[in-house]
C-alpha cells in the first residue's frame, strides 16, 4: 500500500506564506503610515501564525509497506532554508511496534516506530502524520497492526 499526501502538504505551504506574505505587508503598511500600534499587532499575529504551524509540524508524507519493507519518507513541508529529506526504511519482520500519539482532539498526531535489532529494542524519531488526512492516518494504523500481528 502507498500513501502520500503530495497536493496537501503543498496546499498547506502556500497557505502558510501567502497568508503570512498579506501579514507582513498589513504590518508594512501600518508602520509606514504611522499605525505603530496596528504594526505590532500584525507582527504579533504572525508569530501567533507561525508558532501554530510549528506545533502542527505539517510534513509530506510517502509511506509504502510493499516487498516486505516498511518506507517512510518525510520533511517539513514549511520550513525556512534548505529541506531535510527524512528517512525510515526496514524489513517488516523486526517491527515491533507502532506508537501512535494523538494530540489537539486527535488533529495532530505522530507515529514511533519500535524495531528489534541484535542489541534490543531501537526506537526510531516521531514522524508527525498531522498533514495526512485521517483516513490515510487509520490505513497506514491498520497496516502496521496487520504487520505486527503476523
Amino acid at each position: 500500500m502507498k500513501i502520500t499526501n503530495r497536493r496537501r502538504a503543498t496546499r498547506y505551504k502556500r497557505i502558510f506564506f501567502l497568508v503570512s506574505i498579506v501579514i507582513a505587508l498589513i504590518s508594512l503598511a501600518a508602520f509606514l503610515f504611522d499605525y505603530t500600534i496596528y504594526g505590532l499587532v500584525g507582527v504579533g499575529v504572525f508569530s501567533v501564525w507561525y508558532l501554530f504551524f510549528l506545533v502542527a509540524d505539517y510534513q509530506y508524507i510517502q509511506f509504502n509497506d510493499e516487498h516486505g519493507r516498511i518506507v517512510l519518507r518525510y520533511y517539513k513541508a514549511i520550513s525556512f532554508g534548505s529541506k531535510e529529506y527524512n528517512s525510515i526504511e526496514f524489513p517488516q519482520n523486526i517491527l515491533q511496534n507502532a506508537h501512535f500519539e494523538d494530540s489537539f482532539f486527535g488533529k495532530l498526531s505522530d507515529l514511533t516506530f519500535l524495531v528489534r535489532t541484535k542489541r534490543g529494542i531501537a526506537e526510531y524519531p516521531s514522524v508527525s502524520l498531522s498533514a495526512l488526512p485521517f483516513e490515510d492516518r487509520l490505513r497506514i494504523k491498520e497496516s502496521l497492526f496487520k504487520i505486527m500481528r503476523s
